[in-house]
């Protein structure tokens, strides 16, 4: 982070987390709380280290991390990650995917994770998933441009992909009254009326508004193109989420924290990712940072692979190996096909 991104962030959470000077002793400066919850994100060390490392007692240091990660969810989510408020919004951000991925009528890409907690108390199996750990989901959709257009935050990790985004309040609106959301309506593309979507991978059922891959593999080329371009189109959500764990390491172990420290540290991640990446793009994703392609076509990984190889903090939700789903889904899912493999 840039000295001159590093002064606008005390300037938006310094007069929140300031205390007043009192006659026993003088207030930890407002700069300092900062740079204490800043550390703690980007390290992963733990509280009792970074107590050690500002000569803070650990309790306050664990007061510190509760109020600046709060207010730093309060003056950054508002204006770095509010969803998108009107239909332009939205034909802007399926533009961009178009013109960088080469998928047609893209709303974003969509995915989840677990990330490990240990075990709270007297929470049952509630947090334990099939993966015999203990977690909570963080769902997201992801833009073209690596920012995070809608975030679900706190679900139990016990709980599937698909039943946390049917409980979410993005999903239920998709599934039941898209008109709050303003989403364009269908457009022609090619030949055929095509409605826009989101892509998504195997652990979330088939939609009209969600498109996922052709299971199994005895495909016909068809098929195969398909699963290419909305692979190719999903990377942006798998680059976000690897951007996120490289240079927030917090998340990249088993957190030692409360369920809600857990909630209100991710809160804060998804809110700094997006500010820096808006803000400050060149110094927090470099060049060569994200998977690119060549000239031929060849993805180039990019260097967050390097960084995260050894992640254990953020899971893959499972897969669903089958599932029913609509005509509906299914015929729109076969235009989509179609229209990859001619016109598009």
């Amino acid at each position: 982070m840039s000295p001159e991104r590093l002064q606008h962030l005390l300037t938006l959470v310094g007069p929140v987390i300031a205390k007043k000077p009192c006659r026993s002793r003088k207030p930890i400066p407002a700069a300092k709380r900062l740079m204490v919850t800043l550390r703690y994100l980007a390290t992963g060390d733990s509280q009792q280290s970074q107590s050690f490392t500002f000569r803070i007692g650990r309790a306050t240091i664990s007061n510190i991390l509760r109020e600046t990660l709060q207010a730093i969810w309060d003056a950054l989510n508002k204006a770095y990650l509010a969803p998108p408020s009107n239909t332009e919004d939205w034909i802007h951000i399926a533009e961009k995917y178009e013109e960088e991925c080469n998928f047609p009528h893209c709303l974003g890409a969509i995915d989840g994770k677990h990330i490990m907690i240990e075990c709270p108390a007297n929470a049952g199996s509630a947090y334990y998933n099939y993966k015999n750990f203990h977690s909570i989901v963080l769902l997201k959709i992801c833009g073209a441009n690596y920012c995070f257009s809608f975030v679900h935050i706190g679900a139990y990790g016990g709980s599937k992909g698909t039943s946390v985004l049917a409980s979410s309040l993005y999903g239920s609106a998709f599934d039941t009254i898209p008109s709050t959301l303003n989403l364009p309506v269908p457009a022609k593309c090619g030949s055929k009326m095509f409605s826009y979507v989101l892509l998504g991978d195997d652990i979330f059922l088939l939609k009209p508004w969600l498109m996922k891959p052709y299971p199994g593999k005895h495909l016909d080329e068809a098929q195969r193109v398909y699963n290419y371009r909305l692979s190719r189109a999903r990377r942006t959500v798998e680059n976000a989420f690897g951007i996120l764990t490289a240079k927030w390491r917090i998340l990249r172990r088993a957190i030692k924290a409360n369920v809600d420290l857990v909630d209100k540290i991710a809160k804060a991640c998804v809110c700094l990712h997006n500010y820096l990446q808006l803000t400050d793009n060149a110094r927090y994703i470099p060049a060569g940072f994200v998977d690119s392609e060549d000239s031929s076509g060849n993805i180039i990984p990019g260097n967050w692979r390097n960084a995260a190889e050894a992640d254990k903090g953020l899971r893959n939700l499972h897969r669903i190996s089958g599932n029913r789903y609509t005509y509906e889904a299914g015929s729109s899912r076969s235009d989509f096909k179609d229209y990859l493999n001619n016109e598009g």
